[in-house]
């Protein structure tokens, strides 16, 4: 497995990380054992890093993960957590808390959800507008001296904000949507992050399955998963995205891959400081996954796969008008 690390001052972690929200209904049901037996394939195949958050299905997904690793050694594993979204008993969204106070608060609450004496990377999940960052990551640094949290990250944050809170603490990577399809980050917050030595980790590089080659009109309608409100994902800007998805696939199929995987090989290829976490669900899904670790892409790969999927080609807001507005990122 190749390794690479995350900033400048961070843990040096698999070359792609297994993304865990997924297990937690975010995309409709999932299954129990086989959500185990693909976290146990993912360590066995040498993938360390496992991101969740505290809100994923509610504790859910930590109390997964918790399961999963039993029996591991702790410090084979980098457990990266988001905090600070707020859930109610019905399963709604209830609001962003980031104030200090919550910050160990919820940080107590995921240690013992997840059974471990400290997280390796903490984050809040997003800005919280009423609390500058300032006091946010000044709360998860005093985390970092009293030995609950090795490390501070950021997620979906400009590059501004990136750099107020690397005046108060040493940040080791941004976790940020970045995928063909959603390449907003490289004119302003990507240069600035190497400038301060922020590594990436990159969600959303399949778009949530969009361009996987495995998204069908007919899918689509289960209960419970997000891409059911995501524009992205409805009417004519489906059939624009999947068009884009077809496009890729026939280079994919040139060159003897998924499509899939020659989208996971791009977002990889953009630097060594990219750090690409699949939400894989399955073994197979996984296995397929581990596979774009082999492609090497050369400089008329990457010309084909930009001349297939343009820049700002998707059609579509990557969330509702609600979720765009929580996005420090896109501002």
């Amino acid at each position: 497995m190749e390794r690479r690390r995350l900033g400048k001052t961070g843990p040096e972690v698999s070359a792609i990380g297994l993304g865990a929200m997924g297990m937690s209904g975010m995309y409709g049901p999932s299954d129990r054992a086989e959500s185990i037996a693909t976290i146990h394939a993912a360590l066995d195949a040498g993938i360390d890093l496992i991101d969740t958050g505290d809100f994923y299905g509610a504790g859910h997904n930590e109390l997964l993960i918790r399961e999963a690793l039993a029996g591991r050694r702790r410090d084979e594993v980098v457990l990266s957590v988001k905090f600070g979204a707020l859930r109610d008993p019905a399963g709604g969204w209830a609001g962003f808390d980031a104030r200090p106070g919550h910050v160990k608060n919820a940080l107590a609450q995921t240690l013992q959800k997840l059974g471990t004496d400290y997280v390796d990377i903490y984050r809040p999940a997003r800005l919280d507008p009423d609390v500058p960052i300032e006091e946010t990551v000044g709360a998860i640094a005093e985390m970092v001296a009293a030995g609950y949290v090795r490390h501070v990250g950021l997620s979906e944050v400009s590059a501004e904000t990136v750099a107020r809170a690397a005046a108060v603490a040493p940040i080791v990577d941004l976790q940020i949507e970045y995928s063909l399809v959603s390449r907003g980050l490289e004119d302003r917050i990507l240069p600035r992050l190497r400038d301060l030595g922020v590594g990436v980790t990159a969600y959303g590089v399949l778009s949530r399955g969009l361009i996987s080659g495995h998204w069908s009109k007919a899918r689509g309608g289960a209960g419970g998963d997000f891409r059911d409100h995501s524009p992205r994902f409805q009417g004519e800007n489906l059939d624009r995205n999947l068009a884009l998805a077809e496009a890729l696939g026939r280079l994919a199929a040139e060159k003897g891959v998924t499509t899939a995987q020659l989208a996971i090989a791009w977002v990889a290829a953009q630097g060594a400081d990219i750090v690409p976490l699949v939400g894989a669900r399955t073994r197979p899904r996984l296995a397929e996954a581990l596979g774009a670790l082999d492609i090497v892409l050369t400089a008329e790969d990457m010309a084909a796969i930009e001349a297939a999927v343009p820049k700002d080609a998707a059609a579509g807001d990557r969330y509702n008008a609600h979720g765009m507005a929580t996005l420090d990122s896109e501002r």
